[in-house]
């Protein structure tokens, strides 16, 4: 396309020119809606489905030559271009370099955190969209790269020690290219931009509303980016700008809103923050809080599903995907976590969907590794490998530590395999209000002195931090938002639903309390009244 940027059509530099002016100038938040939203995806489908929009050089004249304005847009633009074509080793690379010139640039003109500003007053205005669009692609070519690194890497091992084969010419050609290029999507400089993002839009009390939709979408990124290297309290511990009550409110168009409810207002960010977060607190242990919030989240796409008003969003074709793999994950956890927190509905979603998984862990078999490979992100190692290592007879088929997935797949079957025990063990015990300690191990097929160690391992393995909340209203609560608190107000507690104590030879066993909530009962049927009237509304009588 770049040798033909001289003749791309009006529409498209009316469409720069207006775009440039929402951003810069009008800061009408409903115009560039419909610029960012609908005329972009109109003038691409009409006049580049496949091909490239014009580079920035050849519209830089519809807005002023401004540079922040032309790297968002040349960061737009390349986003539609990975999407309808394969990247290359050398468009990664690209693409990094495009990133870092749009966050530097962004940097640039921020707010410090004394309150002045870096280059005079802010003048730039992005919609809550286009700000987590931005991130969260930016972290998908990081991730992609990633695995790229080590994909390339394998298939140049594969062919080491055969003499009389060499790597394909795309392999060496990529090989060549990262190593010349070590410090690409490097992830000290990614976590660098997001912590940085996060800094100057909480921090400065003259940050404007784009920069604190940076702010708290960057803590969505950041959460996203350590649940995928495995540090899960961190991905946890990132998301406390968003829960902090003491948060000023953020002005979203004409409304003033909590830097929480700026978050589920942007349905992608909602549905990335509370999925990575879920296998946090699943990986943490934490499954009454990994329950909670999937079962939420998963409670409002069911009905979403229903009505339609999740495809009106772009980007629905994956939410789909990602609600099998929130189900996933509740199929793990109804079977590890004995207190039920999730609806009915999901309940019943869950058996549907996994009645064999589930009846394989019923009957002592192997089913959470199926359900967790299937549910689980594409963890990632950011550790560079030696490329040169991959040319040498009797290299390691993968870089050493770049198997990231298969270690975290490890690390949660490590822990399951003490749930078979614990499980068969509750079930017995949930049958007596007491029983001696020699009848219940031989019921679980041990010795005395085995069992007694599994009795407390029980408890422990149910001891957890749960997650503070507040009160929500009716309205946030029909949504499936649970309002949180920053990570520093957990408690502990147990996700136990019986308790029991051992006095001499002797388990005491008494049924935890159960909270009979009646509010839940309500809400069911006022939603099933208006799922009747909505039906019957819908039914066309002839006269």
């Amino acid at each position: 396309m770049s040798s033909d940027d001289a003749l791309f059509p009006d529409s498209v530099k009316d469409f720069v020119f207006d775009l440039h002016d929402t951003a810069r100038r009008s800061h009408i938040p409903s115009e560039q809606q419909a610029l960012y939203v609908s005329s972009f995806r109109e003038i691409t489908s009409k006049y580049f489905p496949n091909t490239a929009w014009p580079s920035p050089a050849a519209i830089s004249s519809e807005c002023g030559g401004d540079p922040l304005f032309l790297s968002l847009y040349h960061e737009l633009t390349l986003r539609h271009l990975q999407s309808v074509k394969r990247p290359t080793v050398r468009d990664r690379i690209a693409g990094w370099h495009a990133y870092r010139q749009l966050f530097d640039l962004l940097l640039d003109e921020a707010p410090k955190d004394d309150g002045t500003d870096s280059s005079g007053p802010v003048t730039l205005y992005l919609l809550p969209e286009w700000c987590f669009d931005i991130l969260h692609e930016f972290l998908y070519q990081f991730q992609g790269f990633c695995q790229f690194r080590t994909t390339t890497y394998t298939a140049a091992a594969k062919v080491a020690d055969d003499p009389d084969k060499s790597p394909a010419g795309h392999t060496q050609d990529a090989m060549e290219a990262l190593g010349q290029n070590r410090d690409a999507w490097a992830v000290e400089t990614v976590l660098y931009y997001l912590h940085r993002l996060v800094a100057v839009g909480t921090r400065s009390k003259s940050a404007s509303a784009t920069y604190r939709f940076l702010a708290y979408f960057s803590s969505v990124t950041l959460s996203r980016l350590e649940c995928l290297l495995g540090d899960y309290r961190a991905s946890i511990a990132a998301l406390d700008v968003i829960y902090d009550p003491e948060a000023e409110l953020v002005a979203v168009g004409e409304d003033m809103k909590s830097p929480e409810e700026l978050v589920n207002g942007v349905f992608p960010a909602r549905l990335s923050l509370t999925y990575h977060a879920g296998v946090s607190y699943l990986m943490l242990r934490r499954y009454k809080d990994s329950a909670s919030i999937l079962g939420g989240i998963c409670l409002f796409m069911q009905r979403g599903f229903k009505t339609g008003q999740l495809r009106k969003i772009p980007g629905s074709e994956q939410f789909n995907k990602l609600f099998d793999r929130m189900i996933a994950l509740l199929a793990i956890l109804s079977h590890i976590c004995p207190i039920s927190v999730v609806d009915d509905i999901i309940a019943s979603i869950v058996r549907d969907k996994h009645a064999n998984n589930l009846s394989k862990i019923e009957a002592g078999e192997e089913g959470y590794e199926d359900l967790f490979i299937f549910a689980c992100p594409k963890f990632v190692n950011p550790a560079v490998p030696d490329y040169s290592q991959a040319l040498k007879p009797g290299c390691p088929a993968v870089p050493y530590g770049q198997d990231a997935y298969k270690l975290q797949v490890q690390h949660f079957m490590n822990e399951m395999s003490a749930h078979t025990s614990l499980r068969k063990m509750r079930s017995y015990m949930s049958l007596y209000t007491s029983i001696e300690v020699k009848q219940l191990a031989s019921f679980n097929d041990m010795n005395v002195e085995e069992f007694q160690s599994w009795l407390t391992c029980f408890k422990h393995k149910m001891r957890q931090l749960e997650r503070g909340t507040v009160v929500a209203s009716t309205d946030s609560a029909s949504k499936g938002v649970v309002k949180g608190t920053k990570s520093n107000q957990d408690k502990a507690g147990t996700a136990m639903d019986i308790h029991y104590n051992v006095t001499g030879n002797v388990v005491h066993v008494d049924e935890a309390e159960k909270t009979r909530q009646f509010e839940t009962f309500f809400m069911k049927q006022i939603q099933n009244n208006d799922d009747i009237l909505r039906q019957l509304e819908n039914i066309k009588i002839e006269h």
